[in-house]
């Protein structure tokens, strides 16, 4: 009569005793906005300086090794990306044809919210010289701009740029912007055109891009 096996299949028991390397890519493969060391560390169970140096050596291997995608700190945290050589294959194959850019007018008030931040939508419209109602509110629903508070002479909603807008324009920090910023009005400069008492617009309410673009015409 055979004795029957009570022992256990050899392997990994907890996260701490897996590879570090293979465990960072297939957590980060899962990741929907950039991962940050201390999130990882806690993670894996690793120390902070073993956390970082291993995703540094992963993103030199991906180099070396010239692969259609790069290990990238953005952000304050790090994300798989493809290489800037292949932009063109994926954005063929997400877009199959179909156009998913911001318009002109919001990507001109997106530059005047990131060099200006915290600013309110008044002055935002003053810079433009147009109503930006429509856009401020396009910017919100995608999550490139938010809410930062209230401007405490007038009570004026201020509103800043997101981790998000960092991530899709591929900065670590807003000190990665380029210099663009004295080509702007100071803000000293159109205050008098400015009317900050006038109440916030309803994120909630429907989208009147359109109408700021009429605006303009």
């Amino acid at each position: 009569m055979s004795e029957e096996r009570t022992d256990t299949p050899a392997g990994p028991r907890t996260v701490a005793d897996l590879d570090l390397g293979p465990a960072l890519e297939a957590v980060l493969m899962v990741v929907d906005e950039p991962a940050t060391v201390e999130h990882l560390s806690k993670i894996l169970e690793r120390p902070k300086r073993q956390i970082s140096k291993a995703l540094r050596e992963l993103a030199d291997e991906y180099a070396t090794q010239g692969r259609g995608f790069e290990l990238r700190l953005i952000a304050g945290g790090w994300r798989y990306y493809t290489r800037p050589e292949y932009a063109a294959a994926v954005e063929r194959f997400v877009l199959d044809g179909q156009q998913a850019r911001l318009t002109q007018a919001a990507l001109e008030t997106l530059a005047v919210v990131a060099y200006r931040q915290p600013v309110s939508r008044s002055r935002v419209s003053a810079v433009r010289g147009v109503n930006c109602d429509g856009v401020m509110r396009t910017l919100l629903q995608r999550g490139l701009v938010e809410e930062a508070g209230a401007e405490p002479e007038t009570g004026a909603i201020l509103y800043r740029t997101t981790n998000y807008f960092l991530e899709r324009m591929g900065l670590r920090g807003l000190d990665e912007l380029p210099e663009l910023a004295p080509f702007l009005p100071e803000a000293e400069a159109i205050e008098a055109e400015t009317q900050e008492g006038v109440p916030s617009f309803d994120p909630d309410a429907p989208d009147s891009e359109d109408a700021d673009d009429k605006t303009e015409l």
